[in-house]
């Protein structure tokens, strides 16, 4: 089902010689590079019904979702992003779901196991999992580890990632994947809960 037809990827996404920890990331300094690229999550733990038969693995981690810093440059003339991998990388890890889909993915994923929601928060205009984003940091710290490759157009790697490798934490782009419709559904019942809920001050 999946496959690269001869392209030649980067092993450092596919075969690290290391993974990255969040303690080792959020270290100052960061071994994270101040360049753009594409970042790799492998996890120990799997989170409730992530289907992995497919997925790439490392030891006894496997490999569920990349992302890119930059995004590829607006089309429509508007200023480029500025973010390079340490600002991505970083945030995810120590960030909240209203900046990062991949937190948000995994807490909703994982909302019964660690006791969190997501909640509306502040204005009411922000979906985090507020308190429970404490929860969630620990849980990654337990279990997701990143690796990267510096690229000038990372949009160009990721979309042949994500075209020839299982990703189920990946939706854009990512269409045709099994697990796509269940974890569309998934973070669609959580927001709907959540503007069913009051806001809370809690970011």
């Amino acid at each position: 089902m999946f496959g690269f037809e001869g392209m030649t990827l980067p092993p450092e996404l596919l075969a690290p010689a290391r993974l990255w920890s969040r303690a080792a990331v959020l270290a100052s300094p960061s071994p994270v590079p101040r360049e753009p690229g594409v970042y790799a999550w492998y996890f120990r733990d799997i989170p409730p019904g992530v289907p992995t038969a497919d997925c790439r693995r490392c030891g006894e981690l496997t490999l569920l979702y990349i992302g890119i810093a930059p995004k590829a440059p607006p089309k429509n003339g508007a200023r480029p992003s500025s973010q390079r991998l340490v600002d991505r990388v970083r945030y995810h890890y120590r960030g909240n779901a209203e900046g990062s889909t991949l937190r948000l993915t995994l807490g909703c994923l994982l909302s019964e196991t660690l006791g969190i929601e997501l909640r509306r928060v502040g204005s009411g205009k922000r979906m985090t999992f507020a308190d429970g984003e404490g929860a969630l940091s620990g849980w990654m710290a337990d279990n997701a580890f990143v690796t990267w490759v510096v690229d000038p157009a990372p949009w160009v790697l990721e979309e042949e990632l994500i075209t020839g490798l299982s990703l189920p934490l990946n939706l854009d782009m990512n269409r045709g994947h099994a697990f796509g419709a269940a974890l569309r559904d998934v973070r669609r019942r959580a927001k709907g809960t959540a503007r069913e809920l009051p806001v809370v001050g809690s970011e």
